[in-house]
């Protein structure tokens, strides 16, 4: 388990380096640069913010002071809000995209595992037909479809959530059902496919075979197998959610990251976009490690393979 661990990390490392490496260098071949605007600014001006913040320098000794600056904790100041560190901007943001991913997660969860494992139990009945029906519906319905249609039957015309704003515990629930409805779909299929797998296995017919009740039988030896479809999806889809999704948040006026992704990239913002594209990336890092280590707790394959 430790072997893996520190493989996965040192794996997860690698794979930031290149990823921070990458964007550098891309964001900087984009058109114009962070001081660009509408209004053409003097040359004496613009030759003035371009030593400020260095990017006057050759792109190698960028690069070189960008990495010194992330060994000391700092990822530097926002090119479009220089009075405001991108740390400062994130930490402010994030919350928000978190407690509403999180919320969105666990609403996922309860949808999609229970929907998934009376989809299998009851295989090729009305049950499974209607249940995956559902499922591929949600899939299929982007957010930009499901937040308004939420926004419109549960708040406005029946006034029970809030459909705009931040601070109340009610601002949470739309869109985290929202994101958890598309999340939930693939969940229920994922669990409905390992499910169908384990409870063809041998051991369920032998299990079967000795007279073990069918309630014992699904949940202390087929839901742990079951589920690891699941599980592996969990991982990306829980780091994709709580970094915030733009659709969501513009629909509900949510203050997360979401914004940002869109905003940084139009404003040539390079630092911002660094920080967030790093931030990202460590949330997928950390969240597909924390999947794989409950896939092995379930899955003793997993183990005996490690």
């Amino acid at each position: 388990m430790l072997k893996l661990i520190f493989q996965r990390l040192l794996q997860g490392i690698a794979v930031l380096f290149i990823l921070l490496t990458l964007t550098f260098f891309l964001v900087r071949q984009l058109p114009g640069n962070p001081f660009t605007d509408e209004r053409a600014l003097p040359p004496h001006v613009m030759e003035e913010l371009s030593a400020r913040y260095g990017i006057d320098r050759p792109i190698h000794v960028q690069y070189g002071i960008y990495l010194t600056q992330l060994a000391r904790g700092e990822m530097g100041p926002s090119f479009k809000r220089p009075t405001r560190r991108v740390s400062e901007i994130i930490a402010q943001s994030f919350p928000v995209s978190f407690v509403v991913g999180t919320s969105a997660m666990v609403l996922a969860l309860l949808i999609g595992i229970p929907a998934g494992v009376i989809s299998a139990v009851r295989r090729n009945t009305a049950v499974d037909y209607s249940t995956m029906t559902l499922a591929l519906l949600g899939i299929c319905l982007p957010t930009f479809v499901i937040g308004p249609l939420l926004a419109n039957s549960l708040g406005l015309w029946t006034g029970w959530f809030p459909v705009s704003g931040w601070g109340s515990p009610f601002h949470i629930v739309l869109p985290a059902l929202t994101l958890a409805l598309p999340t939930g779909a693939y969940i229920a299929r994922l669990t409905r496919g390992g499910m169908l797998d384990i409870l063809s296995q041998d051991f369920i017919r032998t299990a079967r075979a000795k007279g073990l009740p069918e309630r014992t039988i699904l949940i202390r030896h087929a839901l742990r197998g079951g589920l690891v479809p699941a599980i592996a999806y969990l991982g990306p889809a829980y780091a994709v959610i709580i970094s915030g999704s733009f659709v969501v948040e513009t629909i509900f006026q949510l203050p997360g990251m979401g914004q940002h992704f869109v905003n940084a990239p139009g404003d040539r913002d390079y630092m911002l976009i660094q920080g967030i594209v790093l931030f990202y990336g460590i949330l997928i890092v950390a969240a597909n490690l924390s999947a794989d280590l409950l896939q092995m707790w379930l899955d003793p394959r997993s183990r005996a393979a490690a």
